[in-house]
């Protein structure tokens, strides 16, 4: 039995072959993931109605098992509102963060490096980010 705070087995199983530099998608429920499949990533369906789970919960439980290095989310058409840009970087605090335009976002999900995507039922637009996994430092270890 697991004491941590994410116990799905496949996330699990995925985020512990995710090393340095691999990517971790948090989809909302309206990307096209079947569309978005890499040839080393692993497709979680979390979206079993509309707004289970939300992105930010998924979120604060991989912030929990798993070292975050870096972000990056879809660039948003000036007049649109996303306001979860915000709560994603409240959460993720001291992170390298950047914004792609759409179909260079896509692409960027496909690359080699996705080793998870994780579909949820999040349903505010812009809500997809992609997680850089980091390192997980030693007490010892401050200079980096």
């Amino acid at each position: 039995m697991l004491k941590t705070a994410v116990i799905h087995p496949t996330i699990m199983e995925a985020l512990a072959r995710s090393g340095h530099f691999a990517q971790v998608v948090i989809a909302d429920g309206n990307l096209p993931v079947g569309a978005m499949t890499g040839p080393n990533s692993t497709t979680v369906h979390l979206n079993f109605r509309p707004g289970l789970l939300d992105a930010l919960t998924v979120l604060e439980g991989i912030l929990e098992v798993c070292p975050v290095q870096g972000a990056i989310v879809m660039e948003k058409p000036v007049e649109a509102n996303a306001e979860i840009h915000d709560a994603y970087k409240t959460l993720l605090g001291d992170v390298t963060w950047d914004a792609m335009e759409r179909w260079a976002f896509y692409d960027k999900i496909r690359e080699p490096v996705t080793t998870l995507i994780i579909q949820t039922g999040e349903q505010r637009r812009f809500a997809n980010i992609i997680l850089t996994v980091g390192v997980v430092k030693m007490a010892e270890e401050s200079g980096f």
